[in-house]
């Protein structure tokens, strides 16, 4: 189970890191403005918006990333924190912002944080 547990953890960091480059790079390009819909001018007026949102996932990453690599009992906790974090972040922009977030971003953070449990 801490082998299936690792693996979720690693895809749920992939993915934050995915979210940074398309929110922090790719934001007024095809993949960036698809994300949302948006047309050029409006990508171009909240670029800086989605930066600062791209940042933050990549904080998410990163620590997902720790949680892997420290040992216990700081890499178990650590995975808990941020998956915890994945989860909130996903919840309430699925409330505020867009719906799909909630099977984008919350249902995998709680897929690997019901993992990582299970594996303790």
């Amino acid at each position: 189970m801490e082998i299936v547990a690792n693996v979720l953890v690693g895809l749920v960091a992939a993915l934050h890191a995915y979210i940074l480059v398309l929110e922090m790079f790719l934001w007024q390009k095809k993949p960036g403005r698809g994300l949302h819909g948006f047309d050029p001018e409006m990508a171009r007026a909240t670029a800086p918006m989605a930066a600062n949102q791209g940042l933050y996932n990549g904080f998410l990453a990163a620590g997902l990333v720790w949680g892997l690599i420290a040992a216990d009992p700081t890499g178990f906790r650590v995975q808990v924190f941020f998956l915890s974090c994945v989860v909130v972040a996903g919840v309430f922009g699925a409330v505020t912002a867009n719906r799909r977030i909630l099977f984008a971003q919350a249902l995998p953070g709680a897929l690997a944080l019901a993992a990582v449990l299970a594996a303790r």
